[in-house]
């Protein structure tokens, strides 16, 4: 199978995929307790039994659930995600203007985790009984009890008020905005740090681990004592055969983490007032603004599928055995 019918048949399974996701977000929302036409009429300041079946006409509520879920299908295939009851402006664009930010939280997070977790389990790989060694499991113990927010919070008092190296929160100074690129590219980049290591911190700890162990297996297989007994440098034969093919175990978690990632920046972006996809559905679900709450569903939905079948092809490039298969 070639690859362009391999990348084909992954766009098929995703796009079905992301019309159940579709199906079922708007499905529970529909379905969960509460009236959306009450909490439009609440920040108008309340409203009579005329005005609410004027609001509920207007934005097709009143119509039976299988009509409101086909004009829905039907919007989102044009990227139409509706129009947003608490902001008062189209979903698609709120969201466009906040996904590069949780974005650049999110990628940010997964390199710093994959490069500082590889690197960790390397070290510790190569000598098991070193403090190295014990370096990597402590971190990972940590890593994996620590809660996000805790760890966050911890950073702010440490970083911001003990020792006022970071600032408190935001992306970006309002002094700045109409600085030029490179000086608001820095400025963000700075505030990016905290939100960051936040983010990346329980990752760091799986992915450590999980190279060790990778490692650990490949450095036990047969062609590895093979490739030692001809004489190869240890250099060579740790790094170029050992690391290269322990290396699918770390991209397939760290695609099927990433839905994990996304979550867990809706938490970091709202412990650092992080002006992302996260905030705005916090925002959004304290106003029951639905189509906002699908529309980031959404969107969230189609970055994890993407990211999911760019690892499918990036492990095919990096492992023969799934190339021959």
């Amino acid at each position: 199978m070639s690859l362009g019918q391999i990348l084909a048949k992954r766009v098929g399974y995703g796009l079905v995929l992301l019309v159940a996701v579709v199906v079922l977000n708007f499905t529970l929302i529909t379905i969960a307790p509460g009236d959306v036409a009450d909490s439009i009429a609440g920040d108008m300041g309340g409203a009579d039994a005329e005005v609410l079946a004027e609001i509920r006409a207007r934005y097709g509520l009143d119509q039976p659930f299988v009509v409101q879920l086909w004009r829905y299908i039907s919007s989102v295939a044009v990227l139409d995600l509706g129009y947003s009851y608490f902001y008062n402006a189209p979903v698609t664009e709120l969201i466009l203007q906040r996904l590069p930010a949780t974005l650049l939280l999110v990628f940010s997070s997964q390199i710093l985790a994959i490069a500082l977790g590889m690197l960790l389990g390397v070290m510790a790989a190569r000598r098991p009984n070193s403090l190295s060694n014990l370096v990597v499991t402590f971190l990972s113990l940590f890593g994996f009890a620590a809660p996000v927010f805790w760890t966050g919070i911890l950073l702010i008092i440490l970083f911001v008020s003990v020792f006022p190296l970071f600032p408190v929160g935001g992306m970006m100074s309002a002094s700045l905005i109409e600085a030029g690129f490179l000086e608001q590219a820095v400025n963000v980049a700075y505030h990016l740090v905290l939100p960051m290591i936040t983010l990346s911190s329980i990752y760091l700890a799986l992915y450590s681990r999980l190279t060790r162990a990778s490692m650990q297996e490949v450095l036990g297989s047969d062609y590895i004592r093979t490739a030692r007994a001809k004489g190869l440098a240890e250099n060579k034969v740790f790094y170029k055969h050992a690391l290269k093919n322990s290396l699918g175990p770390l991209v397939t978690v760290a695609g099927l983490q990433f839905s994990a990632v996304m979550s867990g920046a809706v938490v970091v972006e709202a412990v650092f007032n992080w002006p992302g996809l996260g905030t705005l559905a916090l925002q959004a679900i304290l106003a029951r603004d639905t189509p906002t709450i699908m529309g980031i569903l959404f969107f969230s939905s189609l970055v994890v599928i993407v990211v999911n079948i760019i690892t499918d092809l990036v492990l095919r490039a990096i492992d023969p055995r799934i190339k021959a298969d």
